[in-house]
């Protein structure tokens, strides 16, 4: 019996341990039974969105990318992964909208993909998504980026009664004014769905006052990468790139771009880097996330960038700021999150109070300047002082503004679409009876300078209002050539009988902005002395890489209104198409490059190099000896489209012309910064105008006017600027010369100058309103940036 009862309860044990392995083995495959059914689940999820791109290959497809703000849900941890049952539980409720409903006849299949959910500043849930429409043609209208989001909205129920700005999606409370939508790239959709070439990174900062590092190095290979950063709920991202290597070419196959969200939307660009640089630069953003994307369509050569983000904390932009009332400047006010580029759409306000009624308050610009608001509206943001309305432009010197108040309130709106330039603005008070100090001027840049530096022949005022109406100064031949007025020592005319005027010339004089700079860093008394066909620099840096050599020179005869021109009269003249239509003109400047006019290549469209082609020693319009498209159009990054100021812009040949070409093409030669032009020297402009496309090139001689009387003519002019013409109106530029050259012939050897580029003017050929020009010589310094050697 003991036996028995032994061998009973061993049995009992078996069994209850057997049923206790069976129970928690039961626990045990519930659970991976569910994970085994959630990635089957995941897996068909996405072999089933696989499978539509693929038959989206062979079928027209039309891609939209976009966001919107869910109000009622409150971001998870779990909605970082796509394949949790958190995120496809919201995913499945947002694709829930119905395009089929709206009476699309051509519309064969859609579908709506959540990529990516985030959390943000303003709360909840923040929908990343991409709309693909698959039609047998994609030509139909109601596919437009404003037809489709329409759509969009209306599949949101909004209530009509309460008019509220949250509309419901299958229970979910969406913000209707944070809907976005445009059109996409399908190698965008591709890459950021997972179903293309994977380069996908995402990156999370939790962490105040540290660098997180981003390094990127690619070989070889087509390259599509993405960096998505995200941050703390109510901190920004501040991305700061230190170096990037890419191809130059006006990011047509390089290009890094910075996204004010995790997806690659248009609209919320702020900022593309088409350029390398080794130059310190940054961006922040508007909230609490950032998309970094690095596209190469071929690398031929390294590409790579380096730098690091960071968390910063939302800031508030403005304050009231007491004036002490001392003397100078005490004080700045900075735009936001400076010394980076400052986000869109933030807005600032500053009041100033000065401590007495007879003190306003003046604000120092660094590169920047305010002007009244025209009916064209504002660029770069728009400021309003004490209730008067301003735009702000990027140039490149200081400006003071003034305002005879003591109480002076100021409001600045930043653009509503990038990142702008950081700007910095000094403070202080001034007497509003005497803005300046006794024996000082007042410039119209609001600069004071001392009495003795007007009329000197140096733009001391940044503007030239301290050179305007002044008297010719007298020619003192009887004295020691020093106490002679600059402008008329070593110009190249003896000024007097003796020509004392003309001696010493090639001394070496300390450097200023009006003297002439040989390479090996002396500086020389003697005016224009590029390309004159005298060695004056001991190093002959003066006579290197000279040009400006026509083939054929008949510029002796006198025209009127304008005449053809012979084949190789003017080697430098180019003729840009864009589309195949006669668009503007341009100058040769060296074997791959060009120089025009800004405003040729302003709007979207414009600005792609593909588009336009370049024709080179043409006598009649289609038959050049040399045509290429253009690989660059690097314009002026201060270009003002208000007033035409810095309208200038470089221009990159796909392919160099040839050596052997040079009896009908050849590179006109780039004035120095110190190189002067006078008042009443003759030039040349040449170009085909309006007229038909089988027409020759004319060319008309012209003066150049004083300044005084440009500026007296017009009012808008600047020291970028220069005026040419005949005042009876007999001769001048005209519409489609735009771009093309303004040619000036040097005394002394015959050599021909680029002294201008048509811009802009008062009808063509009206009396009393000459043609305005942009002064090339302003701008050899960033010339130079871009083409080394070309004063070497």
């Amino acid at each position: 019996w003991e036996r028995l009862t032994k061998k009973l309860n061993k049995i009992s044990k078996s069994k209850r341990k057997a049923k206790r392995d069976k129970s928690a083995w039961n626990f045990q495959n519930k659970i991976i039974l569910f994970t085994i059914v959630l990635f089957i689940i995941g897996v068909i999820s996405w072999t089933l969105l696989w499978l539509f791109i693929v038959e989206a290959e062979n079928k027209d497809a039309l891609y939209f990318v976009g966001l919107f703000r869910v109000a009622n849900i409150e971001f998870l941890p779990e909605y970082r992964q796509k394949e949790s049952r958190e995120f496809l539980s919201v995913a499945q409720n947002v694709q829930q909208v119905d395009y089929t409903s709206h009476h699309i006849n051509q519309l064969n299949k859609y579908n709506l993909f959540c990529t990516d959910f985030s959390n943000n500043n303003n709360g909840g849930l923040l929908v990343h998504f991409w709309i693909v429409f698959v039609v047998p043609q994609a030509k139909g209208q109601v596919f437009c980026e404003d037809c489709v989001a329409a759509i969009l909205r209306n599949s949101i129920h909004t209530s009509i009664t309460n008019r509220t700005s949250v509309g419901s999606l299958q229970g979910l409370a969406v913000d209707m004014d944070s809907i976005v939508l445009n059109v996409g790239l399908r190698s965008d959709y591709s890459s950021t769905t997972g179903t293309g070439a994977n380069c996908i990174y995402d990156l999370h900062a939790d962490r105040l006052h540290q660098h997180f590092p981003l390094d990127f190095l690619e070989t070889s290979g087509r390259v599509i990468c993405y960096l998505k950063l995200t941050a703390l709920v109510g901190y920004l991202i501040r991305l700061s790139i230190t170096s990037i290597r890419i191809e130059a070419d006006n990011c047509i196959s390089d290009s890094l771009t910075i996204y004010d969200s995790l997806m690659p939307i248009k609209s919320k660009i702020l900022y593309r880097i088409c350029e390398p640089s080794n130059s310190l630069v940054s961006f922040v953003s508007t909230n609490n996330m950032m998309l970094v994307m690095l596209k190469s369509t071929q690398v031929r050569q390294m590409k790579e960038f380096h730098g690091y983000f960071e968390i910063v904390p939302q800031e508030k932009c403005g304050n009231t700021i007491l004036v002490l009332g001392s003397s100078g400047f005490e004080g700045r006010i900075i735009s936001p999150h400076y010394p980076s580029y400052y986000p869109p759409k933030c807005i600032c306000m500053w009041t100033f109070q000065a401590p007495q009624k007879n003190l306003g308050i003046a604000l120092m610009f660094h590169n920047y300047i305010i002007s009244e608001k025209s009916i064209k509206g504002c660029e770069h943001g728009w400021w309003k002082i004490n209730e008067l309305m301003y735009c702000g432009y990027y140039i490149d010197h200081q400006t003071i503004f003034r305002v005879a108040n003591s109480v002076v309130n100021v409001e600045f709106q930043c653009s509503s679409k990038f990142s702008e330039q950081p700007f910095l603005v000094e403070y202080g008070s001034y007497n509003i009876s005497q803005p300046c100090a006794l024996g000082s001027f007042e410039c119209h840049s609001g600069l004071c300078i001392q009495q003795i530096q007007l009329c000197d022949g140096i733009n001391d005022c940044f503007d030239e209002s301290d050179e305007l109406f002044c008297d010719i100064p007298p020619k003192n031949c009887s004295s020691n050539f020093l106490t002679q007025h600059h402008s008329f020592i070593c110009d190249g005319i003896n000024n007097c009988k003796d020509g004392q005027d003309e001696l010493h010339c090639t001394e070496s004089i300390p450097c200023t902005s009006t003297t002439f700079k040989c390479n090996n860093g002396i500086c020389l008394r003697k005016q224009n002395a590029r390309c004159d066909g005298i060695m004056d620099c001991l190093d002959r840096s003066d006579e290197n890489n000279c040009c400006g050599s026509a083939r054929y020179s008949n510029t002796h005869n006198r025209i009127v209104g304008g005449s053809e021109t012979h084949e190789g009269e003017w080697p430098w003249q180019a003729s840009l198409h864009f589309a195949g239509v006669a668009y503007c003109g341009a100058s040769v400047i060296s074997k791959e490059w060009l120089l025009s006019a800004a405003h040729c290549f302003q709007g979207n469209r414009l600005t792609d190099p593909r588009i336009w082609t370049a024709y080179l020693g043409m006598h009649t319009q289609g038959k050049a000896k040399f045509v290429s498209t253009l690989k660059r159009i690097i314009v002026h990054e201060y270009y003002n489209s208000q007033n035409y100021d810095y309208d200038i812009a470089l221009l990159q040949l796909s392919t160099p012309w040839l050596e052997t070409m040079r009896w009908s093409v050849g590179p006109i030669c780039l004035p120095p910064t110190m190189h002067n032009v006078y008042t009443g020297e003759k030039c040349w402009v040449t170009g085909w105008g309006q007229k038909q496309e089988t027409s020759k090139p004319t060319k008309a001689e012209v003066e150049i006017v004083d300044q005084t009387v440009c500026h007296s003519t017009y009012g808008l002019i600047t020291s970028r600027m220069l005026c040419a013409g005949i005042m009876s109106g007999k001769r001048d530029s005209c519409k489609g010369d735009s771009g093309g050259p303004l040619s000036c012939r040097n005394k002394v050897d015959g050599k021909w100058f680029l002294m201008g580029i048509v811009s802009w003017g008062y009808g063509c050929g009206r009396p009393n309103f000459p043609g305005v020009y942009t002064r090339v010589s302003k701008f050899s310094t960033w010339i130079q940036k871009y083409m080394p050697s070309v004063f070497s």
